[in-house]
């Protein structure tokens, strides 16, 4: 068995333009002296990553290792979730997801969703330059939007989407194996890979492929309400990155599982920091450790209520207290009394 990798953080919800969150530097600083052992890295954020450099030169990569070293860090894994979200974008959203690229292909789907591409076949080149082996992303949706089929869908309709978006990946998967690298997808509401049948559908279609993996997030499970222990036991194979986030879900007479269009902190479904919640991470983290999961546990912070610096600190300790150092020997080895052939005939009256 193994023992989970941890803890680490997920910069994305915490870099900014103000020191310590504006360089990578001081954001590792920060999460090291906090007791984080590992940084998961949005590749979006210039001021912390150069995707194009480090999908190019190995001596970035190399020499960015060994400042993270010399901190007692590692990179758990890159992640491009805002650039694999354009990668299938429904035309829906088409003006809020141009906030996620470059202004020079604003009003173009199709050059966005060449560049989104681009940008996640670099993340793959960039993940093994760094020696990893796994990387965090989104599916992007085509069928998001009719995911409550009234009016009654056309007949077809989530299959074609579900062509589409297996289409559109599969070059992208490719290049993943040819680096080495599993690209696992947060599943998530407003991605069409939203939960266990979903990501059948789409695993179906790319041909079953080796590199198409899944990162679990058991809050998104709990806002859904779907089996989050279940979901391991059923998927563990394709679990390739591991988000420790809590969340909970409180229905009322008035407001379920849709929410009723309010903000998240009126939500009968929120996320909450690290124990604030109602994820049973005992159980989880007993499962990843039953099923020899590979990697990290990365703490994404998510909270209506409490402030970020304050969940971030908060969290190290937790994921600590919760990875399970795996045993080498059962329990009763001690009461072993070897194997004796000719014992265990005679015990079960045979031979």
């Amino acid at each position: 068995m193994k023992t989970i990798k941890g803890p680490a953080i997920f910069l994305a919800q915490f870099a900014g333009s103000e020191a310590p969150f504006n360089s990578l530097h001081a954001i590792a600083d920060w999460a090291a002296g906090l007791g984080y052992k590992g940084i998961q890295i949005p590749t979006w954020e210039g001021s912390l990553f150069d995707l194009d450099l480090a999908a190019s030169s190995q001596t970035y990569c190399d020499e960015l290792n060994g400042m993270l070293a010399d901190k007692g860090l590692e990179v758990t894994e890159l992640s491009t979730h805002l650039q694999g979200q354009l990668v299938a974008v429904h035309p829906a959203f088409d003006a809020q997801f141009d906030g996620f690229a470059p202004p020079e292909v604003h009003g173009n789907p199709a050059a966005r969703q060449a560049w989104a591409v681009e940008q996640v076949c670099m993340a793959a080149k960039a993940s093994r330059n760094l020696g990893l082996n796994a990387h965090a992303t989104f599916s992007g949706a085509l069928a998001w939007p009719y995911f409550y089929p009234w009016p009654a869908r056309p007949a077809g309709l989530v299959e074609d989407a579900f062509d589409e978006l297996a289409r559109r990946w599969k070059p992208i998967l490719d290049v993943f194996e040819d680096n080495g690298v599993d690209a696992a997808y947060e599943i998530h509401p407003g991605e069409d890979l939203h939960d266990g049948v979903t990501f059948e559908m789409f695993l179906e279609r790319v041909g079953n492929h080796p590199r198409a993996n899944i990162l679990y997030d058991p809050s998104h499970f709990v806002l859904q309400q779907l089996d989050y222990l279940a979901y391991i036991d059923i998927y563990h194979e394709r679990i390739k990155c591991f988000h420790v986030k809590d969340a909970e879900f409180r229905p009322n007479g008035r407001s379920g599982v849709y929410g009723g269009y309010q903000s998240w902190l009126d939500r009968p479904g929120r996320f909450r920091s690290l124990g604030d919640g109602q994820v049973d991470f005992p159980a989880i983290f007993s499962k990843m450790a039953q099923y020899d999961f590979p990697g990290w546990a990365v703490l994404e912070w998510e909270c209506a209520l409490k402030h970020p610096e304050q969940g971030a600190a908060e969290g190290a300790p937790f994921i600590a207290q919760h990875i399970i150092r795996v045993t080498e020997h059962a329990f009763d080895d001690f009461a072993a009394g070897g194997t004796d052939r000719e014992l265990n005939k005679k015990l079960m009256g045979i031979g």
